[in-house]
Order: C-alpha cells, then structure tokens, then sequence
C-alpha cells in the first residue's frame, strides 16, 4: 500500500489557523454543498484526522476544504473542519481565503476592490478584497447569510454553575451568547481555563437540552459554541469576546460568524443601529470590524472585516505501517486510548 500524501497552505486571521488543504484529497460527491459536506463526513473523514489532529496538526487547528461549487456564479466553494466535526461558516477562514483566492488566480484582481461569490455550508457569502494599484491585497470583508436571534432571553440551570440567562443567535453557525459578568466572571482577568470551563459546562448543557432548528435546512441545526462577551456597549468602543466552539477549542481571533451573530442579537435588541461600525477582539487582541449592511426578511447581512495572512506550506505524509494512522487527538482521561 502506498503512503498517503499531502499539501497544505497554511495561513491565519488574527491568529487563528487556517489550514487550506491543496492536495490529495478525494473529490467529494454530491449535487450541493450540504451533500458532500455528508460525504465527507461519512466516507472522508480520515481527511479531517489527518490534517487536524497530532501529529499533524494540533487541538486548535483549523482547515478548509476546497470543493467545486454548486452556487451559480460562485467561484469557489468550501467546507470548514475542526478537531470535532465540520463548520457551516467560518468568518476568519472566509477573510484568509479572500486573499488565497486571488494569489491562487481562481479570481482576477481587480482595484480597489475585487468581488467574488464563496458558497459556504451556510449558503453563499459575498467577499470584498480590498487591492491598491499595485495589486496588493489589504483587508477582507465578507457579507454572509441572513443573522438572526433565534432565543431570546433563555433561562437554564447549568450544573456547576447555577441559573443562567444567555441568548442563542445565528450567524451562519449557531451561538450561546452573554456577558462572562452574568456568570460572576470577568472577561479580562478572570483566568482563561476558568472561562473555558464555565463555556464547556453552558455549551455542553445546552446540546443535551435544547433543540436547535434552523428554518430551511436540517443540516444547520445545532448549537456550534458559546461566546462570553464583555460589558461594552455596542457600537460605543471595543468590545472583546472569548468563542468556544467544536469540541472545545478557544478561537484566537473574534470569530467572524461569532461578530454576525452578535450583531443580529444586539440589533434584534435595540442596541446597535444599521452602518455603524463595531470593533471587537479576541483572544489575540487583533480587531474585526463589523456593521449592519442591511436589513433583509429573513434577518440581518453583517459585513465583518479583517486581514490574513500567509504562515507557510507544507507536504504531508501517512504511511502504511503508522501505529496512529487517524492521528492523535489528546483524550480528557488515558484510559480513552488504553482502551483502544
């Protein structure tokens, strides 16, 4: 049997990772995104493994798998993956691939802004490439799929922790959101493993007690992570945010989906008009921008902003005999590997 072999671009946004995957991986079948995003799941996953967990890749790594689109007039389409599963929209990973897109010439430069479609397991997502006379590439926006608050105000007993009153919206991915002040922490200086497990217990909590539906597509329902947010007043300053998601990974940059999601929420609640502009950061402190583009029906179109940029390539390879040929993925207790 012959070894199996890779290659990976690997970029970031406001330090989170962003492994681009741009060779040997299958072609994946299906007549839309959702359906090989099954595919994947289903029949491909020892990709995901791969690429993501030890000693590849790491607990925090994050990829994205390239696909042809099913989106008339998309230029690319994509799916996100993660130490527990696969995304249905990933901001940062949409501004590394703005730039990617153009270097690779799937899309041709144009200034001061060039313009393209990327279908996403959320749906379709517009991308804006800000690109000066001498063709490089600055900031990233992107306008994703109609937010929206889907639970209001909802009261739960989270064990280890008490009553709790959080919000769930969606920003092509569904979110818990609150404030870490209503659990009694403070999001600068309380520790960060004490807000990881504070988000561990709300996120877990809320998988095994509420239903979450998206309106058209089966596929979207389900709650990805939990964001804890500081005090700021929307649209008045910086806000911070601290993004739970998959199985437990802390993202490093604000969570482009997490700033749409919370956008939707805080304008859903009167606190943050259309065209204003929000700046918030995450656990590396590199900003996002975001703001209301528009009003639609079915909610609202945040444009969120950022910059990507280039951590290097590289080839990888399983062999045959490898002890560990799905990779490592560090349990809570050994006796998780021992048992195998």
């Amino acid at each position: 049997m012959a070894p199996i072999r890779y290659t990976v671009t690997d970029m970031h946004t406001a330090g989170e990772p962003v492994r681009i995957f741009t060779g040997g991986v299958p072609e994946l079948r299906g007549a839309t995104l959702l359906e090989k995003r099954r595919d994947a799941m289903a029949n491909h996953d020892s990709v995901r493994r791969h690429l993501m967990f030890e000693p590849r890749g790491h607990r925090e790594m994050y990829g994205v798998w390239p696909t042809s689109p099913s989106h008339p007039g998309a230029a690319l389409a994509v799916l996100f993956t993660h130490n527990e599963g696969y995304s249905t929209m990933c901001g940062h990973a949409t501004i590394a691939l703005g730039r990617w897109v153009l270097d690779q010439g799937l899309v041709p430069k144009q200034a001061p802004e060039t313009r393209f479609v990327l279908e996403c397991p959320c749906g379709p997502v517009e991308v804006f490439v800000a690109v000066d006379a001498d063709g490089r590439i600055g900031d990233v926006a992107f306008e994703s799929v109609p937010a929206f608050l889907a639970v209001p105000d909802l009261r739960v007993e989270v064990p280890g922790l008490g009553p709790v009153t959080l919000d769930i919206a969606y920003g092509g991915a569904f979110y818990a959101i609150l404030p870490a002040s209503r659990l009694g922490l403070d999001l600068r200086r309380t520790p960060v493993a004490a807000l990881h497990d504070a988000m561990t217990r709300i996120t877990g909590h809320l998988r095994a007690t509420e239903t979450i539906r998206h309106p058209r597509e089966p596929d979207l329902g389900f709650l990805y992570g939990t964001i804890l947010t500081d005090d700021a007043v929307p649209g008045q300053g910086p806000s911070w945010n601290l993004c739970w998601f998959g199985d437990g990974q802390i993202d490093r940059s604000p969570t482009g989906s997490g700033v749409t999601a919370r956008l939707a929420l805080e304008h859903a609640k009167g606190r943050i008009a259309s065209g204003v502009d929000w700046e918030v950061r995450g656990l590396s402190g590199a900003p996002f921008t975001g703001r209301i583009a528009r009003l639609t029906a079915d909610g609202v179109v945040a444009r969120v902003a950022g910059r990507g940029h280039y951590a290097g390539e590289a080839s990888f390879t399983i062999e045959p005999d490898d002890p560990l040929p799905d990779g490592l993925a560090v349990p809570e207790r050994l006796e998780t590997l021992w048992s195998r």
